[in-house]
């Protein structure tokens, strides 16, 4: 294998990078501000906006597989991912729109069917957008340490534009006398944001010609079945569910945590946004433990932090010192940082293991169950929040002349609130470093497996006491 075909160029790694800008801002967009949105703005009851995002996840769970299906077997002159990189252009950029324009029908009933016509046409343009985003990844570069430092440039990208999409949309809606065009002005500038950088990521990524042979005949278990036969790829897939579900939860949560419980709503964008600076800031040094390390390693590490540093939110009061917020924030992101590299990182090199087991590139189909599990993630995390808004009483505010005016929250509320905020994201994330400390593919294995598929590629004989040694630990 020429090792200089693995080593990517700057402008390569930028290229690919700002692709996620749409990935990491729209996530964080929609986590912090969506509920928000519906509630305060559509005036839909909390229990039925969940139930919107509850219902997409149901339709993701049957057309996401097939899509990664649909794009493993893809061939044309720009390959099997970028064609839909490039209609993406258009479609994304729609679909944000048409997600955060406030309608004003009278029948909430009404209000509620347009809500969940959108999302779903969203997460439909989510689910193969960033599915071929996520496979070409793994395409780009078979190096162990090279696909960690294209993580880097992607998380980079992503962070940096959650950040922009933490402190500025509200700043944008309250730039406009009527609250609604504020809404509509915002989803026009994010979804431009989130569409034009694939033009970018089109042109300077290649697809490997190899990865391209003559798919075998499809069968639905290979959609279905075949990837949860790999141990590898459900260890890591349990390690991502559960620590986005973690951040899902705080992230749809802490908005009404700091406006509700500390009455400090106006400094929400800030307070987001000194938590994501450190999160950019974190990635240096877990790449450099990545490699002094292992992946999950660093993962272990950044989870245990996010967890430690949780549960001193509890001795924040909305009487404590305003930098007392910012340092829980800066130090909520070193953690969640590694999480985050750490995750994106491993998932490149699934494919590998799946190549071990089945003989082809399977790029599509993980990056499909990949992105259909973190859209699961998310709608369980935002479902269960939803639910004890709605159940423990949230009061909305009154819109008086185009303007939110914030009402009085009980005691009751508040009690379940900072509970939630809390003890919701350490569960999940808990289970994250169960899995961690048991994923099977170290550098070591990764470097024996990578050997082998070469050998096979090229159709020379390979070790079969190796192959099922490593099969055995990988796979099982």
């Amino acid at each position: 294998m020429d090792q200089e075909r693995e080593k990517l160029s700057f402008w390569q790694k930028l290229g690919y990078g700002v692709g996620d800008i749409f990935g990491g801002g729209s996530g964080t967009l929609i986590n912090f501000f969506y509920l928000v949105f519906l509630t305060d703005v559509v005036r839909i009851n909390p229990a039925l906006a969940g139930t919107v995002i509850l219902i997409s996840k149901i339709y993701d769970s049957v057309t996401d597989p097939f899509e990664g299906v649909l794009s493993d077997r893809t061939r044309t002159r720009l390959g099997r991912r970028r064609p839909y990189l490039l209609a993406g252009i258009f479609f994304v950029f729609l679909s944000f729109f048409a997600m955060f324009y406030p309608i004003q029908a009278q029948s909430q009933t009404a209000r509620f069917a347009f809500v969940l016509a959108t999302y779903l046409f969203f997460s439909t343009v989510v689910s193969i957008v960033m599915l071929n985003y996520n496979a070409l990844q793994a395409e780009l570069s078979l190096d162990y340490n090279e696909r960690t430092s294209l993580t880097t440039f992607r998380i980079f990208f992503s962070t940096l534009s959650s950040i922009l999409c933490a402190v500025l949309p509200l700043e944008i809606v309250k730039a406009f006398p009527d609250v609604r065009s504020g809404w509509i002005a915002m989803a026009t500038v994010f979804g431009l944001l989130f569409a034009l950088p694939f033009i970018a990521t089109v042109a300077v990524t290649r697809e490997r010609p190899e990865f391209q042979k003559p798919p075998r005949p499809f069968h639905w278990k290979q959609a279905f079945v075949e990837p949860f036969q790999v141990r590898t790829f459900v260890f890591v897939l349990f390690m991502y569910v559960t620590a986005f579900s973690a951040f899902d939860a705080v992230s749809s949560i802490v908005v009404y945590y700091i406006k509700t419980y500390l009455g400090r709503g106006e400094e929400v964008s800030f307070v987001l946004g000194t938590l994501l600076i450190a999160q950019v800031l974190s990635l240096p040094f877990y790449q450099w433990l990545s490699r002094r390390t292992s992946k999950p390693r660093a993962y272990i590490v950044g989870a245990t932090a996010f967890v430690t540093v949780m549960f001193f939110s509890f001795l924040i009061t909305p009487l404590s010192p305003t930098v007392a917020l910012y340092v829980f924030a800066a130090l909520v992101g070193l953690g969640s940082g590694g999480v985050v590299m750490m995750v994106y990182a491993i998932f490149p090199d699934i494919p590998d293991v799946d190549e071990l087991r089945s003989g082809e590139r399977r790029e599509g189909i993980f990056s499909a169950l990949t992105t259909f599990t973190r859209k699961v993630s998310s709608a369980l995390a935002t479902f269960l929040v939803a639910q004890t808004l709605a159940l423990a009483g949230y009061i909305p505010p009154a819109m008086v002349e185009g303007r939110l005016i914030e009402q009085t929250q009980t005691p009751q509320f508040i009690l379940a609130l900072r509970l939630v905020f809390v003890l919701l994201p350490v569960v999940f994330i808990s289970f994250g470093i169960y899995f961690a400390t048991r994923f099977p593919l170290s550098v070591e294995r990764h470097q024996r497996l990578k050997a082998i598929l070469e050998r096979a590629r090229r159709g020379e004989a390979v070790d079969e006491n190796e192959r099922r040694e490593l099969s055995k630990v990988l796979i099982g």
